[in-house]
């Protein structure tokens, strides 16, 4: 079980950027006692709420090589500014992608009181150097990503930010500890410079964008957000949210200041019932 309270929900929101260029803005999620700023939960704060210890198993192997490479969730409403949540998961795919393998988890999260659902998740995990294990590149269970492929014309929208050199090590307190983040050594290991930016910070970020592009800030219109994290990205450097909304479900990408594409997905609204 996953427990949370308002505290939780602040650090996760300044740790996707919330308040990082200008702290008047955003109140409601970095603050429970300002006038005018009703307290609110950012929906990618529904990452946040699987139990570790309810991950399945997978497996003996280097986790310096694992890759958080893919992410979806699907709200099913506003999440509460503090509360308990129930979490199940299970092995959707364990593909052979050659070089690599690529886990996919399905999870499921409930309020631990009322059993009301609070979101879907669908994480994809690379493992490096664990693949050619039976030359199959699909596994029964598997689910093909749909193409993305980038609209003609100029983006609907576009939202610039900034992060932190020290990001990840502000992101990392919501509960991902994963060290190729914050240990210098272990990321020159592995092949990397410094240590990275996770992907679901960048995620967070993108969420942020959406939520007041899409949604005019209505936390209950967010439905469903799904991610490739395509190139990795390194604290301090700015980010472009580029958003296409053209009917259906609206197309994003994440750009670095050096103009990489770090991220690409997908966006849909939930239903109006107000």
């Amino acid at each position: 079980m996953r427990t949370w309270t308002f505290r939780d929900v602040a650090l996760y929101a300044l740790g996707v950027g919330a308040g990082a260029e200008d702290p008047a803005r955003e109140l409601r999620f970095t603050t429970e006692h300002s006038a005018g700023a009703a307290p609110a939960v950012l929906p990618t704060f529904a990452t946040t709420l699987l139990s570790r210890e309810n991950e399945p198993a997978l497996g003996d192997f280097d986790v310096s090589q694992l890759l958080h490479t893919e992410q979806s969730v699907t709200l099913h409403g506003p999440l509460p500014v503090d509360g308990a949540a129930r979490s199940t998961s299970r092995l959707a795919a364990l593909q052979d992608r050659g070089r690599g393998a690529l886990a996919v988890v399905e999870s499921s999260c409930v309020h631990a009181r009322t059993g009301r659902p609070l979101a879907e998740l669908r994480t994809g995990l690379t493992i490096r150097r664990e693949g050619g294990f039976d030359g199959n590149r699909g596994t029964e269970g598997a689910r093909a990503p749909d193409p993305w492929e980038r609209p003609a014309g100029a983006p609907d929208h576009t939202v610039g930010y900034r992060t932190a050199p020290n990001q990840a090590l502000l992101y990392r307190l919501s509960g991902d500890r994963n060290p190729l983040h914050s240990d210098p050594a272990l990321a020159a290991r592995v092949g990397f410079r410094r240590p990275l930016l996770h992907g679901l910070c960048t995620f967070g970020y993108a969420g942020r964008a959406l939520l007041d592009a899409l949604c005019d800030g209505d936390t209950g219109r967010f439905g469903t957000m799904s991610a490739s994290f395509t190139a990795p990205v390194l604290p301090g450097q700015d980010l472009t949210v580029r958003i296409w909304d053209r009917g259906g479900p609206a197309l994003f990408e994440v750009r670095s200041d050096r103009g990489v594409v770090v991220d690409r997905g997908r966006f849909e609204r939930r239903p109006d019932t107000g």
